[in-house]
């Protein structure tokens, strides 16, 4: 198999991947073991990977997009975990609906749950001085979390509730058609490239998804505890930007 055909049915399994949340439409697939995965370089030589998940006798969703607007009424006061006990606002997501650069973090903490915003703490202060470092404005972007509610004493989500959030999630990616998304953190970035790699290891390369670009860096909260990291996410947002100048052209 040449290296076309590869990238083809590893481009196809990860289009699979995007749009089982969408719907309830049955595809039967034949099962086939393995990953198939490809690693060329953009022109700036950051390294291009994409790792296949199976989707065997998967049952994958076909719908057409939906609008921010009606994706949030879908939600309403979602009680679909165990989180709306404690949250005070479930927290959608702002910015452009039609940006070509998202923002993905993991879930709100206190200063969103309370003001029902997205990085509106000192996390989010810092978020907005990093899109300002390449030229890019809080709305001109659109700006969101893996999961909408605040997990109790900021704890890390768990499995569950980020898997009843997920579909959620790649609706609200199918509505904006971002052609870059910037992944803050561990979870994120584990949740969109279905992998339990981390950050370290994830960050420094772009992941092909469905015609999108997945960068993933390190969270701003992360780097108010570390800030000698701060250099290593100046490099990803250079790429993100060069990412996002190309598709302009």
């Amino acid at each position: 198999m040449n290296s076309e055909s590869k990238q083809l049915i590893a481009g196809l399994k990860l289009y699979l991947t995007y749009l089982k949340g969408l719907g309830i439409t049955e595809l039967p697939l034949s099962k086939k073991q393995g990953q198939i995965s490809y690693e060329p370089e953009l022109s700036d030589g950051t390294e291009v990977i994409a790792e296949s998940t199976s989707l065997d006798q998967t049952q994958v969703s076909l719908l057409a997009n939906q609008t921010l607007e009606e994706i949030r009424k879908e939600l309403g006061d979602c009680q679909r975990c165990k989180l709306f006990k404690t949250r005070r606002s479930l927290v959608f997501g702002e910015g452009n609906e039609k940006a070509k650069l998202m923002i993905i973090g993991e879930g709100p903490g206190f200063d969103e749950d309370l003001q029902g915003r997205p990085f509106v703490g000192k996390a989010g202060q810092l978020l907005t001085k990093i899109l300002q470092s390449i030229g890019l404005q809080r709305e001109t972007v659109y700006i969101t979390n893996v999961i909408k509610c605040r997990p109790p004493q900021n704890r890390n989500p768990q499995p569950d509730e980020i898997e009843t959030c997920y579909p959620f999630l790649l609706k609200q990616i199918g509505a904006i058609e971002p052609k870059v998304i910037c992944a803050l953190g561990t979870f994120a970035a584990q949740t969109l490239l279905r992998t339990d790699a981390k950050i370290t290891s994830l960050r420094g390369k772009v992941y092909p998804l469905s015609g999108i670009q997945i960068f993933p860096t390190y969270h701003p909260a992360y780097l108010l505890r570390n800030p000698d990291r701060k250099r290593e996410v100046w490099e990803d947002m250079k790429r993100i930007a060069k990412a996002l100048a190309d598709n302009r052209s």
